[in-house]
């Protein structure tokens, strides 16, 4: 199946700790990340705020190791599972999702 990018040719991409089956962040590859991402194994999105391409980790070395890649039964989002080198979150927090906003929410 090949990834079915939107109207701004961007493809939703849900990252998860391989490990522990946390979910780490949510961000998005244009179709030159998605390809860069499957060729070197480890995970690389577009900016919607800076407009350019990043290798997440190249600054901060908390890279995402890709363990596997799977497209939605709609082919319209990712999921990637990998081995994480550090913090997911530019917080410094393990993964992008603590803001509990329901009652009874774990975080």
């Amino acid at each position: 199946m090949q990834p079915k990018f939107d109207d701004q040719g961007l493809l939703p991409a849900i990252v998860q700790d391989d490990a522990t089956g946390q979910v780490l962040m949510l961000a998005y590859m244009n179709r030159e990340a998605y390809e860069l991402t499957l060729s070197t194994g480890e995970t690389h999105f577009w900016s919607r705020s800076r407009r350019e391409l990043w290798h997440k980790g190249a600054t901060s070395g908390n890279t995402q190791r890709v363990i596997s890649a799977a497209l939605d039964c709609d082919g319209d989002t990712l999921l990637v599972r990998v081995i994480p080198a550090g913090p997911a979150c530019h917080t410094g927090a393990t993964s992008c999702f603590f803001n509990a906003v329901a009652e009874g929410a774990d975080e």
